[in-house]
């Protein structure tokens, strides 16, 4: 199994001081949680995009360019690409610039997004979202294996014979398929045969396992081989101890004042109480036994290979988040990444293969 450790990068007050960082050491925190995940041997560090409130994440290639001149080994993970709102043709040589730049150690995962605000700000509507979406990756796709690509579409200027630069350094880049309640997005990244990653954070397990084995059912509906399929899932939160005990004390108060946020905002409650949380949602919240039965339980249900958690201390103070973070990485860590298998493909850059000359 591999890990990533993910930033949506929402700017607001510390669930538990209040206190607001300014944008600037908001950023630097960013920075230095990605230097973290390489440091304690996660796979991947992985950048939201969101376009409002309270999230600061509008411009993830700078965000990962700036992670890839401090880095040298970690793989850089967008989570996700809002290509319902982006013009392919900049996305493109946005991507294939940070690609050159950190050595092809790139992955894509791809999505809608969410929310009216940024909807607005890009003129997407509800009804046309999921075509836009669909529409920008087949372009996408294409400028990413075409040295010239002809294209028509709906929404942008349609291509014809188009060059764009620069041309890819990973031929092609993986992207995978974000999904969180989507068919839409299930039956493209199945009809692709492009690995699919689970949101898996708001709701209980049922959801996405439904998801998830209707990606199933359309990958092969679609002939490919069940064999190659990779599938990544989130999870609501973390925070590993040595006791179960000592988790809960410490993430009770973070739990609690989230759920007076949800409910000051109108958004939906759905665990009403931290042992709720524990028990039902995908946050990983416990003592390293309790954290890999709760990775196994969803993996019985997922077949999942790839697991996100996040970055940020959200509430915990740096000292905690980082002692979770270790432990994680000492005690959980190495006994899933005996159990349960690695996806089906090399983790390192995606190059062609080197065509044999008869001299």
């Amino acid at each position: 199994m591999k890990f990533l450790a993910i930033t949506l990068i929402v700017h607001r007050p510390d669930p538990i001081t209040g206190v607001q960082k300014s944008t600037h050491e908001r950023f630097r925190e960013v920075l230095d949680n990605a230097l973290l995940a390489e440091e304690l041997g996660f796979d991947g560090f992985g950048v939201g995009e969101r376009h409002e409130r309270p999230f600061i994440s509008s411009s993830p290639t700078v965000v990962l360019s700036h992670i890839a001149a401090l880095t040298r080994r970690i793989r850089l993970f967008t989570a996700v690409t809002t290509l319902s709102l982006l013009d392919p043709v900049r996305a493109y040589e946005d991507y294939a610039t940070l690609d050159h730049l950190s050595g092809g150690r790139l992955d894509l995962i791809i999505g809608k997004g969410n929310g009216t605000a940024q909807r607005e700000l890009f003129h997407v509507t509800p009804e046309d979202q999921w075509e836009r979406n669909a529409e920008s990756y087949e372009v996408f796709r294409q400028l990413w294996r075409q040295d010239k690509t002809t294209a028509k579409t709906r929404f942008r200027p349609e291509l014809k014979d188009a060059e764009v630069w620069p041309r890819p350094y990973q031929q092609p880049i993986r992207v995978w398929h974000g999904s969180a309640t989507s068919k839409e997005s299930v039956d493209l990244a199945a009809r692709y045969g492009d690995p699919l990653f689970s949101a898996n954070v708001t709701n209980p397990i049922e959801s996405y396992a439904e998801l998830i084995r209707y990606y199933r059912e359309r990958w092969e509906h679609y002939g490919h081989d069940p064999a190659t399929i990779a599938v990544g899932a989130g999870t609501a939160g973390l925070y590993v101890a040595p006791t179960t005990q000592e988790a809960l004390a410490v993430y009770r108060p973070i739990f609690e004042s989230n759920l007076t946020f949800q409910k000051q905002v109108g958004l939906p409650v759905v665990f009403e109480t931290l042992e709720d949380f524990v028990e039902r949602s995908s946050a990983l919240i416990g003592s390293p036994q309790q954290v890999i039965d709760k990775v196994h339980r969803y993996h019985e249900q997922f077949g999942h290979t790839v697991l996100h958690l996040h970055a940020d201390a959200a509430g915990l103070t740096d000292t905690q988040h980082r002692d979770s973070l270790e432990l994680f990485g000492s005690a959980v860590a190495p006994v899933l990444r005996k159990d349960i298998p690695d996806p089906p493909f090399d983790w390192g850059p995606v190059l062609p293969e080197p065509v044999s000359v008869d001299l």
